[in-house]
């Protein structure tokens, strides 16, 4: 307890009582902004076995985690067995703290500029759609994830949101104003990240705009989260965080030209971009 009150996460007061800091109250469950699934997920040991194999994944551009279970680390996530599961719901409350955007970025670009937009399929959390206020009519999220319904139901989006499952590695709806990947292109191979995009301006119409959700790292030698989670991204699924100038290169390959990249008060930004 001392070390941790040396940490700044707890406070020893005279009579040698131990107290929580501001810091460690973010630990707790329930807590605004709360790092707890991030900690258990970071000391959890099937992501430390990951992490341990950083030297292999920066020699080889693959994935520390995939050397280590012998299968990619969503694959891994799905087939797990029971013994696994605390470390799955980690990792899931992870991922819901880290890609919900808090500030969200609909306040900068998305509400404005897509409000009157009629139809708005897409590939993303759905805690997003949850966290976004704008009168849509019509958004259709592709998924997988057999809790979506549930969410979207509690969340009253029922009359705004429909679900069409499937893979974007397959296809993706067509007919849509604007298609949106929320921290999705971060998290697959350079030739993988070209199969989603490509599939994306299948279903696009010529008046299409993608929108990619992501942490657009900074060119300049500065301090910013995504530089380290560039790392975690190498490690874990084999992805990358990427610059303006890499998301406008990746763009080009895709068929697409970049137009903007909209900053927000969180760190993650918008890259619009449009069919060639």
């Amino acid at each position: 307890m001392r070390t941790l009150a040396s940490l700044g996460i707890l406070n020893e007061d005279a009579s040698h009582r131990f107290a929580l800091t501001p810091v460690g109250e973010a630990l707790r469950t329930g807590a605004p902004g709360s790092a707890r699934a991030t900690v258990l997920t970071m000391a959890s040991s099937f992501f430390v076995q990951g992490v341990g194999q950083l030297l292999y994944s920066i020699q080889t551009g693959k994935s520390g985690f995939e050397k280590v279970t012998g299968m990619p680390i969503f694959d891994w996530l799905a087939n797990t067995p029971r013994m696994r599961r605390s470390s799955v719901k980690a990792w899931l409350a992870f991922m819901a703290v880290n890609r919900r955007p808090s500030p969200p970025p609909s306040t900068s670009l998305i509400v404005k500029p897509l409000s009157t937009w009629a139809e708005h399929p897409a590939t993303c959390s759905p805690q997003f759609w949850a966290g976004i206020r704008a009168p849509w009519h019509f958004v259709r999220l592709a998924s997988r994830r057999p809790r979506c319904p549930a969410l979207i139901a509690a969340r009253g989006l029922n009359d705004r949101v429909t679900i069409e499952g499937g893979s974007f590695f397959d296809r993706v709806p067509s007919g849509g104003d604007a298609y949106l990947l929320s921290h999705i292109i971060h998290d697959w191979s350079h030739e993988q990240c070209l199969q989603i995009l490509g599939n994306c301006r299948k279903a696009m119409s010529p008046t299409s705009r993608l929108l990619i959700i992501e942490m657009v790292l900074p060119a300049e030698n500065v301090p910013h989260p995504g530089k380290l989670l560039d790392m975690m991204m190498l490690v874990g699924p084999g992805g990358r965080e990427r610059t303006e100038e890499e998301y406008r290169a990746l763009l080009a390959e895709a068929g697409f030209r970049l137009n903007q990249v909209v900053p927000t008060e969180s760190p993650v930004g918008v890259v619009e971009a449009v069919l060639t």
